[in-house]
């Protein structure tokens, strides 16, 4: 492979790590908050099974990411990415849970302005509506969850130590659920905007494992992401877990879960396709943010016991870093372009 594809490949890299020190500390977060479980022992399990979900179960919700803005030359999918990947490091350092979708959507509508492309307006509203979706459902399966855990265990009578064994199990269990499902979901976000100029070709190994081009791709990104919930995640994890609502071992696990539902949801061509031969709804396959579900379903659980302990200014800074990403995305995106083309002499669209 040409070195300067490697090159221009190295910014869906740096979002793919920018993702797991942000969004996919958030599968985790709740669990590592609680010291239910270690941040170590999380950090690997969440690595190996968004790498699963990413490989296997990435493409549908990237191929609506890409509708948005076909981006038609690798040096403009290069600076589209790298400019979501410096929004969303700039959050992860204030300790910001933000949202990587939101990151590469604003840097897609970047490149669509330099480029004079028309944004699509169908996908665009499709993901900004999961924008508000997202977080309200997510609150409203963790509020339907909690109540029913919370009267299960009233009445089922089981021994402390044996609820804290059976809820550490079941944070394993949905975090690496949820893992998979953020690989599924958000692997689009880090690797989306190369889709139509991926320079792999389809690997085959005696007729065992067959990766296509675009799963070749997400493997790659993939990695990266599991690369950035080992070195960077602790900061985001704490915030999650600890700063916006104190929970307990067994709201942990309800958080997670919802939020892991969510992110499945939007990612399953499975259930899509069973819902079309039922003549059913379906559910749009777009790149959900971790970050709004994992938040949303926190607040289900502050406001079923009163409201009364949720750190307002704690919301309100991961509030206004979700308002600003995409815009500082779309800026840095359409700046960087600009000196691409006119300083480096770079073809960014064709």
């Amino acid at each position: 492979m040409d070195i300067t594809v490697i090159f221009f490949l190295t910014s869906g890299l740096f979002l793919g790590w920018a993702l797991g020190a942000n969004d996919a500390a958030n599968v985790f977060g709740t669990a590592v908050g609680t010291r239910m479980i270690r941040f170590s022992t999380a950090a690997i399990i969440c690595s190996i099974f968004v790498i699963l979900g990413a490989v296997f179960s990435g493409s549908g919700a990237a191929s609506t990411l890409g509708k948005l803005g076909a981006i038609n030359a690798l040096p403009g999918a290069f600076m589209a990415a790298l400019s979501a990947a410096l929004a969303v490091y700039l959050m992860t350092k204030a300790g910001l849970p933000v949202s990587t979708t939101q990151a590469i959507v604003g840097a897609i509508i970047g490149w669509n302005l330099f480029a004079e492309k028309e944004t699509n307006s169908a996908p665009l509203i499709k993901i900004l509506s999961t924008w508000f979706i997202c977080p309200i459902l997510a609150a409203t399966l963790s509020v339907i969850l909690f109540l029913f855990i919370r009267w299960t265990l009233k009445h089922a009578n089981i021994h402390l130590l044996r609820t804290d064994a059976y809820t550490r199990a079941g944070l394993i269990v949905a975090g690496a659920f949820g893992s998979y499902s953020l690989g599924a979901n958000n692997i689009g976000n880090v690797m989306g905007v190369f889709v139509p100029v991926s320079p792999f070709t389809d690997f085959n190994l005696f007729g065992l494992i067959h990766l296509s081009s675009i799963q070749q791709l997400f493997f790659l990104g993939a990695v990266a992401i599991g690369v950035g919930v080992i070195t960077y995640s602790k900061k985001v994890m704490e915030t999650v877990g600890n700063n916006l609502f104190a929970l307990s071992p067994v709201a942990a696990w309800v958080v997670v879960i919802s939020h892991s539902i969510v992110l499945f949801l939007f990612a399953s061509q499975g259930l899509e396709q069973f819902l079309i031969s039922q003549n059913l709804p379906t559910i749009p396959l777009v790149p959900v943010s971790s970050s709004q579900a994992i938040v949303g379903a926190v607040i289900g659980i502050a406001l079923v016991k009163g409201g009364r302990g949720i750190q307002w200014k704690v919301l309100s800074g991961i509030g206004v870093g979700w308002m600003t990403t995409p815009l500082v995305a779309g800026v840095l995106c359409f700046i960087g372009l600009f000196f691409l083309q006119n300083v480096f002499d770079q073809i960014v669209f064709t």
